[in-house]
């Protein structure tokens, strides 16, 4: 699926990565962008993305990030093999805290394909957002399709979000519903304690 802008001589088709939504306002979701992506990624004007790989992000992709003042957030999470679940917790944990953060805004997650990882991660934001088990597993589905993983569902299904909520020190996510201003962070500036983070 491609966008085609009206320019004064050329055409410029805006393409994004597969797997790409709007998780809500300054919050997306894709597969790994590509250079084809990138007058598409533009447009979205991102401050943030947040990386779920453990592999090095590409110097293509590092200098798309560099030329625009965006910051990379690092969260190894393996793919092909199963992660242990400490290690899962973690990184999870960890990309939740900038996720929910609206100074990182707007942000862009990624893993390889946006399935599974990804999916992983806007699910246990879902339960943050109190969202329902069910409508929670069916927007995993939605982008995971045949490829849904038992194991990332009942991680989702456990994954401890008071835990989350106690270490967040004095950021507090205030939830308003599905109305244009869906989501709210207030926090006190001279309390917030910078996030641990892996970044490149």
């Amino acid at each position: 699926m491609g966008f085609i802008v009206q320019e004064e001589e050329n055409d410029v088709v805006l393409e994004p990565p597969p797997n790409f939504s709007m998780v809500e306002e300054g919050i997306y979701r894709s597969s790994f962008p590509q250079r084809c992506n990138f007058a598409f990624l533009e447009t979205l004007n991102l401050r943030s993305i947040i990386y779920l790989c453990p592999e090095p992000y590409p110097e293509e992709n590092m200098e798309f990030l560099r030329s625009h003042n965006i910051r990379l957030f690092q969260f190894g999470i393996e793919g092909k093999t199963e992660p242990s679940l400490a290690t899962l917790r973690d990184a999870i944990r960890g990309a939740l805290k900038i996720l929910i953060d609206v100074r990182n805004h707007p942000v862009l997650i990624h893993c390889k394909r946006g399935k599974h990882r990804t999916g992983s991660l806007v699910g246990c934001l879902r339960k943050l957002q109190n969202w329902c088990l069910s409508s929670v597993f069916e927007e995993y589905q939605s982008f995971a399709g045949i490829k849904s993983r038992s194991a990332d569902l009942r991680f989702i299904e456990t994954f401890d979000i008071i835990c989350l909520r106690q270490c967040l020190h004095s950021i507090i996510y205030q939830y308003q519903g599905y109305g244009s201003k869906k989501r709210r962070l207030l926090y006190r500036e001279e309390t917030v304690q910078k996030p641990q983070i892996t970044s490149v």
